[in-house]
């Protein structure tokens, strides 16, 4: 990733940020209030990094209107620190711009279409009726089999594996490792013949600004697709089963699983290792923290959580044989 300057003017002009300071001072890079150094710029937004903040060596931090006191370093004010570094940061490293061109060893079917401007890289492997849009970068080891469909700027960054009929939108990353559009696990068993597996038809649909986590699979459709709307971000080693629906901007984070044809609302935040049922349905606006079974839908906005959080051995044993003594008296 490229780093470029810019002098906290430029930023503050920008960003719409107040700036307190000299504003032609430079930044060039971004850095932790702990470890930063003259030239870079870091946040403060957690009250427990405020012996950080007072001793930073950075330049500038970002930081609230209240805080601005603490700060011993220029100061570009903004409600939410964050949301503004996170846009400082793309702008002072930004994704480093592929030549366009395919490399020597891809291997790309004759029906394929492929921008001009896309870059695919060595290895690739590129199926009959695979259509790349403007700018879309396909990096090394990737396969798109048959029929897939990538939208204008996306990056598949390595080892991406986009299955039949995929549609991605624009602006998307997928990580290296993602698989979408795998076979969902779908069988009927035949008695004591064991299990007759059920052909697996549908896609999968991922609108535009998307972002897959390294290792995060997506099944596609029993019959139907599995659909992944605009703006979902999704964390590493995710899976998501067949015919499951995500609303737009959704997030979740690691090594949760989602059973078959759930539902997911719009800008629900889902904490790591969560389980979920299938057929079930998520409202909008819920959050679900980490490690929580649900287990049934989820009808109305909110905050939702179950397990326990680890306790001595000792004392854990003790609420165990409290739970089967509960029991044994109600039977």
């Amino acid at each position: 990733m490229q780093t470029v300057e810019y002098s906290l003017g430029e930023l503050a002009a920008r960003f719409g940020l107040e700036l307190r300071g000299d504003p032609d001072l430079r930044v060039q890079r971004v850095a932790t209030l702990h470890h930063a150094a003259p030239g870079g710029i870091s946040f403060f937004a957690n009250a427990r990094y405020r012996k950080h903040l007072e001793a930073t060596q950075a330049t500038a931090v970002v930081l609230a209107a209240e805080h601005a006191a603490l700060c011993p370093a220029a100061a570009l004010i903004d409600p939410n620190p964050y949301l503004a570094y996170a846009r400082i940061a793309g702008v002072l490293h930004p994704t480093a711009v592929s030549p366009p061109g395919i490399h020597d060893s891809a291997v790309v079917g004759a029906s394929a279409r492929i921008a001009a401007s896309a870059s695919v890289g060595p290895q690739a492997v590129i199926e009959d009726g695979v259509d790349i849009g403007e700018r879309v970068f396909v990096g090394p080891g990737c396969i798109l089999q048959q029929g897939a469909r990538i939208g204008a700027d996306t990056r598949l960054t390595a080892r991406v594996t986009v299955c039949r009929n995929v549609e991605v939108g624009e602006r998307c990353i997928l990580h290296p490792g993602v698989v979408i559009g795998a076979d969902g696990f779908g069988f009927a068993l035949d008695g004591a013949r064991g299990w007759v597996k059920v052909p697996q038809m549908g896609a999968v649909r991922i609108g535009n600004d998307v972002e897959i986590g390294a290792n995060t699979t997506v099944d596609c459709g029993a019959i139907e697709d599995t659909v992944i709307e605009n703006g979902v971000k999704l964390d590493n080693q995710i899976q998501i089963g067949h015919n499951v629906s995500i609303g737009e901007h959704t997030a979740i984070a690691s090594c949760t699983g989602i059973s078959g044809s759930t539902s997911i609302g719009k800008r629900c935040m889902i904490g790591g290792l969560v389980g979920m049922a299938g057929h079930l349905t998520i409202a909008d606006d819920v959050v679900i923290t980490g490690f929580s079974m649900i287990s049934a839908s989820l009808k109305r906005p909110g905050s939702y959580s179950s397990g326990i959080p680890a306790e001595e051995t000792k004392q854990w044993w003790r609420r165990v044989a409290q739970f089967r003594r509960l029991g044994a008296r109600k039977e």
